[in-house]
């Protein structure tokens, strides 16, 4: 057997046994700052100045929360420790090496998350780890994507939501010639730069809609179609944006395309799309479909 099951009502312990364990604590979370200090310092960094990942600075809040709604619960579970969590720490930590000397942060990151799930599932055990794994999902989510990756799925934004604002501006009848992710109208071209693909209210509505989801009564379906449901409002939110603005700038000038316009613009729009998956949320709550009723 790899576990170590520990029923009923869990021991008093002495001062010496409590002192005991605080030391390892402190060692322990002496030895995670050791080895991921520099890292999540980093990353920190990326959240505050990435736009793109600035959802990231929502997650040690979520997960306070978490922490505190559970805490109770979380306590009353058995304690089953697994040998695989050690399994875990390992292969977390010949990522971080590998991610180390490749200069690869994404791995170095990404080794972070695996070893506090090695460290839950060596200390706690398979249920301890299982309500533990949203709160890794988030953390996942709030790593930034390597380059290669990252740009692997902004090109293809780029490209619809150039072609779906060509299709809104000739809805509007605003003349433009579309060439790839560049948008020429009679007094500006336009064009749909990384920035402007889509990719960073992607993130964060996904994100968002997990955090969301994860608290709707409903079935693990119901909650993968809403989280899934993200993509398209945010590709659509973003090329009514682009599409927006070209408006704008044939009627109004190509100021309303540069500046303060064009940055307002971008919270304006992910604002719409959060109204959006609110409301979604809500019509499937008043739907009842696949809601888990409370007993």
């Amino acid at each position: 057997m790899n576990t170590v099951a520990m029923n009923g009502e869990r021991p008093q312990e002495n001062a010496g046994a409590w002192i005991r364990r605080t030391y390892a604590w402190i060692i322990l979370l002496a030895l995670i700052g050791l080895l991921y200090g520099k890292t999540l310092a980093a990353l920190a960094g990326v959240w505050w100045s990435n736009d793109d990942y600035s959802h990231g600075l929502l997650v040690p809040f979520v997960l306070g929360y978490l922490v505190y709604q559970k805490w109770g619960y979380v306590k009353s579970l058995p304690i089953q420790q697994s040998v695989w969590g050690l399994v875990v720490i390992i292969v977390s930590q010949v990522v971080h090496v590998v991610g180390f000397l490749g200069a690869e942060f994404f791995l170095q990151r990404v080794s972070f998350v695996v070893m506090i799930a090695g460290l839950v599932l060596y200390l706690w055990g398979w249920r301890h780890l299982w309500e533990a794994g949203f709160a890794l999902l988030l953390l996942l989510l709030a790593v930034p994507l390597p380059a290669l990756v990252f740009n692997a799925v902004a090109l293809p934004l780029q490209f619809i939501a150039s072609a779906w604002a060509e299709q809104f501006l000739h809805m509007t009848n605003v003349p433009v010639f579309r060439e790839g992710n560049i948008l020429a109208l009679a007094s500006i071209n336009l064009t749909v730069a990384e920035a402007c693909s889509g990719i960073r209210s992607l993130m964060s509505l996904i994100t968002l809609g997990v955090m969301v989801g994860y608290f709707l009564p409903f079935r693990w379906w119901l909650r993968s179609f809403f989280i899934l449901s993200t993509v398209p409002i945010a590709i659509i939110a973003n090329s009514l944006r682009v599409g927006g603005t070209g408006y704008l700038a044939h009627h109004y000038g190509e100021a309303v395309a540069r500046g303060f316009f064009h940055s307002f613009s971008g919270w304006l729009v992910f604002v719409f799309a959060l109204v959006v998956l609110l409301a979604e949320a809500t019509i499937l709550l008043k739907l009842r479909w696949g809601r888990v009723e409370e007993k």
